[in-house]
């Protein structure tokens, strides 16, 4: 295709993508930069029936005043992001003088409160997206050799953890592992324990998450692997299996490689879908004992002050989380490429 062509082909998606991907994320790196105007006090002086007292009170004038000047807030620089609340330069290093060992380190940095939520995070990812990819598959191909009247109503089932709405799912989820919940209640009774709770320990609270996140993503990378099977060529399959190969090597050594691809597909998807955890984080009330990035910006929106500067800080490094996580992946899909085409 000519260049002059192949331009005005593609430009609708580049305007698109400039449109609602770069000047969004350019204009959150902004904010990034600012932080709330202070509220400016006065004294007032308050009178009563027996005495005036002086007190201090916003002046909502001369602060909305400030807000219209500069709606941005008050230039910080990169004072949002070296703060406590996020990378906190100066409190990690007092926690290295402080500390003699590594377990004692890795202990006083999970306290702070970016670190807590991005160690969560990227465990929640790293968990899940393997387990979701190994039961898609292994889903899809047991579906694929079904009679085809049963098939249907399997595949329909399959899918409904994915139809759920998230935060609605979580919350089935958790009420399920209630104490009169039916497993909550079951786990009760198989070990003879009444005060036994799921929701009681941050490991129990971080097994559930991972559990959910397994459950509602597993449909997506089932659908996608279900739909490669049918374009697997049915005669290299039938030649492993005169060469004797098992069904073992079969997937190993046809099936796997044919869906490669595949697999690079769900894994991106499933290392974004993971690194914006937070629909189950709400269900299940898991804040105090599991937070995330996506968490964080959040409580900084709709807390009682809000903190957009700060929100804004915590987009941008989870931005640059998803591009660290995704370069190694997307390396090698260029890497695929350019062996096909050479």
């Amino acid at each position: 295709m000519p260049h002059r062509y192949f331009f005005w082909f593609i430009l609708p998606a580049l305007a698109a993508m400039v449109l609602f991907i770069a000047l969004p994320i350019f204009s959150v790196a902004i904010q990034s930069l600012f932080v709330e105007h202070e509220q400016v006090m006065k004294e007032v002086e308050n009178c009563g029936p027996f005495k005036c007292e002086t007190v201090l009170q916003v002046d909502n004038e001369t602060t909305a005043r400030l807000q219209e000047e500069a709606p941005l807030g008050r230039f910080n620089g990169l004072g949002t992001y070296t703060n406590r609340a996020h990378l906190a330069f100066e409190e990690v290093g007092q926690i290295w003088a402080k500390t003699e060992t590594w377990e004692d380190f890795v202990a006083g940095v999970y306290n702070l409160p970016l670190y807590k939520a991005l160690f969560f995070t990227l465990s929640y990812t790293i968990v899940v997206t393997p387990l979701v990819l190994i039961l898609g598959l292994f889903i899809a191909m047991g579906v694929n050799r079904l009679p085809p009247i049963t098939k249907g109503p399997t595949i329909f089932a399959s899918l409904l953890p994915m139809i759920v709405t998230p935060l609605i799912g979580s919350l089935i989820l958790f009420w399920m592992v209630d104490a009169d919940g039916i497993l909550g209640a079951t786990l009760q009774v198989l070990f003879q324990d009444g005060d036994l709770s799921l929701k009681a320990s941050a490991p129990l609270t971080w097994i559930m998450l991972f559990v959910y996140g397994v459950w509602h993503n597993t449909p997506f990378a089932f659908v996608v692997f279900y739909a490669g099977l049918q374009a697997v060529p049915h005669e290299t399959l039938e030649a492993a299996r005169i060469d004797g190969a098992s069904r073992w090597q079969q997937v190993r050594y046809v099936v796997v490689p044919f869906m490669m691809p595949l697999v690079i597909f769900i894994t991106l998807m499933q290392l974004m879908d993971g690194l914006r955890v937070f629909e189950p984080i709400v269900g299940f009330s898991a804040s105090a004992k599991a937070t995330s990035l996506s968490w964080i910006i959040f409580n900084d929106l709709f807390g009682d002050s809000k903190l957009y500067g700060s929100a804004a800080a915590t987009s941008v490094i989870t931005i640059t989380a998803v591009c660290i996580l995704l370069t190694p992946v997307l390396i090698r899909t260029w890497r695929d490429f350019h062996r096909k085409s050479t």
